[in-house]
């Protein structure tokens, strides 16, 4: 995948980066329950898969916010142009596996292709992944057991700078249907406002996807 190298003398959070870099732990991490009212009507009028789908409004967020593309590599930062998502698919036997789809295709190619892949990630049931393959990934799970209000991912040493996400079970509350979404960044690169952004903008996929959905046949 294609990145840039960013020039870390006009690199505006040069100082932030280097003081956390320096933590054992420099992670950020909030919860936020996001409104999916509308959307979740359509989906399920609709029949459409819920969680290939929100996958791929998330997908889209993610990649609206260069700092969410942004991974240290060589003490240096890079800039991916794009980063798929990596989730984790539920076996059979009680663990999971992981799998991850090509997302620059249309919405209705992609529900076809990820089905496709997820089914070929369940026979292999693999979780092994090189660093070299895991950089660029936004690793998502999916917790579909409870509504989560908070969460601690697990992290290696030394500290990678790939974005956690993970969905919990959605709720109703006043007549709104609410899902938790989690996100856990390294704070070396991601600050509160870009965390803002990316659910600000996954309310907005949510919603530009309604049009499309109304109408797609799968």
């Amino acid at each position: 995948m294609n990145y840039t190298t960013l020039n870390m003398d006009s690199y505006p959070r040069k100082d932030h980066f280097a003081y956390f870099s320096t933590l054992a732990f420099p992670y950020v991490g909030i919860t936020v329950n996001v409104d999916i009212t509308d959307w979740l009507r359509v989906v399920k009028a609709r029949r459409l898969p819920f969680f290939l789908s929100f996958l791929y409004a998330l997908n889209r967020a993610v990649n609206a916010i260069p700092e969410l593309r942004q991974r240290i590599y060589n003490r240096s930062i890079i800039q991916y142009d794009s980063c798929p998502c990596s989730y984790t698919v539920a076996l059979d036997n009680g663990t999971y596996c992981y799998c991850c789809p090509d997302f620059d295709r249309p919405y209705r190619a992609f529900i076809s292709h990820a089905k496709k892949m997820q089914k070929e990630a369940m026979e292999q049931a693999r979780i092994d992944e090189t660093q070299a393959d895991s950089l660029p990934l936004i690793f998502v799970s999916s917790m579909p057991w409870a509504s989560v209000t908070s969460l601690v991912q697990p992290a290696p040493i030394p500290a990678d700078s790939n974005p956690r996400i993970l969905l919990s079970k959605y709720f109703v509350q006043e007549q709104r249907t609410l899902i938790p979404i989690s996100i856990q960044c390294n704070h070396a690169l991601v600050d509160g406002i870009h965390l803002g952004r990316f659910y600000h903008n996954l309310t907005a996929e949510l919603q530009a996807m309604l049009p499309e959905l109304e109408h797609v046949i799968l």
